[in-house]
């Protein structure tokens, strides 16, 4: 199977629809940061391979590898006998054969490509260490999932449990089709939500996977996620990424305004102000509109110096502490910068709209898959962002009900199902004690993900490393000259422990 390949035309029309779907600027944020994320990995392959003339390149059939498995639709239910193809890449690269070890890099809420085996930390520790990389992509996201796959009926097959399922199923085919032995360590990595299913992976499948890297792991589901924000406003007011306090309480003030604005019915300012594409009917609309702007300021934290060089921390809080304005004009001028930078000419507060864009079951082979994920919010996680807390920077009416009322609108799941699912999740991994052995917890200090990770070691063989000044998945990205030395030093750490798995692995495997 080839790389899928966009033109800038599609990927700017794709990330116009996102910017649609639910109204918010979040969604859009993460996808231009996974499309320059991309861009970054295709302009660093070449260059890691120029470094490598003594070994083929990988653009030779016999060193990546592109294709298909086909899988159960249903693991648990061997009478369903219907299946999809789900893809996968492999880099053979870097193998020392026959005994070398296998990363196993996780795929999650969005695409896979050829890079996810050919840039990142990961396959720097291939390189270093003589592993064949080889890479899952999610099912029902991406190409991994049949034509009908995102209707109702079909969206009951995309669970954790059933992924981790598929990870056995490519295990085991992986090691048919290259004659594996015990010999063959088995790592496996992952970001994000994956991080948390290579967490599980090595927690559920212990003779399976040797040992697992975990990067900013969420293992701990929460319905009302009000930790999120908190650690915004506290990222916001850290100098070391750029913030103040002054930048915290300009926000602050802000929202302030904005929500007093809301309380005395000047709705036609706020659309004129934040060049909205429509008037605000309702409280849903307006719902739309407070929590796209927060988004902005969630996503320059979650996403800080991951992509978007005006979308960071740093830049934000420089307009932000401009006193030639006030906070509330100030906050205008954020948003016309990010309309301008996503090409945008209004934003959609039309919450039907959002609804209509939830509900739609086409299927798109590249990008973040947003009605996928937000089932999962609905049937195992919860992570709902809200701002009800008394330090929350932004508008009170981010609360809780507007999300899981979504759930119900859209997939008709009660509050009370996803309380029980949440609870189910936490008690079938363990939450953030999950007793697993060989997973380590890597996170970012400034992430607002990071609190629901595992942050101090819980035994000498799970561990935590908490990385001062970095955000969502930094460490997991390819080492460049810029980075900080927190991150450096975090990525030496990081490679010294598998270095250390891989060398247990062989004396336990010598002792047999």
């Amino acid at each position: 199977m080839g790389a899928l390949k966009l033109s800038s035309a599609t990927c700017l029309l794709f990330l116009l629809l996102l910017g649609t779907q639910a109204g918010k600027h979040f969604w859009l944020f993460r996808q231009y940061v996974l499309q320059q994320q991309e861009e970054r990995a295709m302009k660093e392959a070449p260059l890691r391979l120029g470094q490598l003339p003594q070994r083929p390149a990988p653009s030779s059939s016999h060193t990546l590898i592109g294709s298909t498995i086909l899988q159960p639709l249903d693991h648990f239910n061997r009478q369903d006998q219907r299946t999809f193809h789900q893809r996968f890449w492999i880099n053979e690269q870097y193998w020392r054969r026959p005994s070398g070890p296998i990363f196993l890099y996780i795929g999650g809420e969005s695409s896979l490509s050829m890079y996810s085996v050919l840039s990142g930390h990961h396959v720097e520790l291939a390189h270093k260490y003589g592993a064949l990389l080889v890479a899952l992509e999610h099912r029902f996201y991406g190409a991994s999932l049949n034509s009908d796959g995102l209707q109702d009926q079909n969206l009951l097959f995309l669970s954790s449990q059933q992924a981790l399922s598929d990870l056995v199923a490519f295990h085991w085919f992986v090691t048919q089709k290259y004659n594996l032995t015990p010999n063959n360590t088995w790592i496996c990595f992952g970001g994000s939500y994956p991080g948390s299913l290579a967490a599980w992976f090595r927690l559920k499948f212990p003779h399976l996977v040797f040992a697992a890297v975990a990067s900013s792991a969420p293992v701990r589901a929460e319905v009302d996620f009000k930790g999120y924000n908190q650690v915004v406003a506290e990222s916001l007011s850290n100098p070391v990424v750029g913030g103040s306090k002054e930048c915290r309480n300009a926000v602050a003030e802000a929202f302030s305004t904005v929500d007093s604005l809301i309380h005395t019915g000047q709705l036609e300012k706020l659309v004129k102000d934040f060049c909205s594409c429509g008037f605000l009917n309702g409280t849903a609309d307006l719902v739309d509109l407070v929590s796209s702007l927060a988004d902005i300021f969630m996503g320059a934290v979650q996403y800080n110096d991951e992509g978007i060089s005006w979308g960071n921390v740093a830049s934000l809080c420089h307009i932000m502490t401009n006193r030639t304005c006030d906070p509330y004009q100030r906050l205008m001028f954020v948003n016309k910068m990010f309309l301008r930078g996503m090409m945008m000419d209004c934003l959609n507060n039309n919450h039907q709209d959002s609804l209509e864009e939830l509900r739609n079951t086409t299927v798109f082979v590249w990008g973040v898959g947003m009605r996928q994920w937000f089932f999962q919010t609905c049937t195992e996680f919860g992570y709902y962002q809200t701002s009800e807390d008394s330090t929350c920077l932004f508008s009170r009416l981010m609360s809780l009900l507007p999300q899981v009322d979504t759930c119900m609108e859209i997939f008709n799941i009660s509050q009370d199902s996803i309380q029980k699912a949440v609870a189910f999740t936490n008690e079938y991994y363990g939450a953030d004690h999950p007793k697993a052995s060989r997973v380590l917890f890597v996170n970012g200090d400034i992430d607002p993900w990071h609190t629901l990770s595992v942050l101090k070691n819980q035994s000498h063989s799970e561990l935590a490393l908490l990385i001062n000044g970095t955000a969502h998945c930094a460490n997991m990205m390819s080492s460049l000259p810029t980075d900080p030395l927190p991150l450096v030093l975090g990525k030496k750490w990081i490679s010294g422990q598998v270095g250390e798995w891989l060398e247990l692995a062989q004396k336990m495997t010598g002792d047999r």
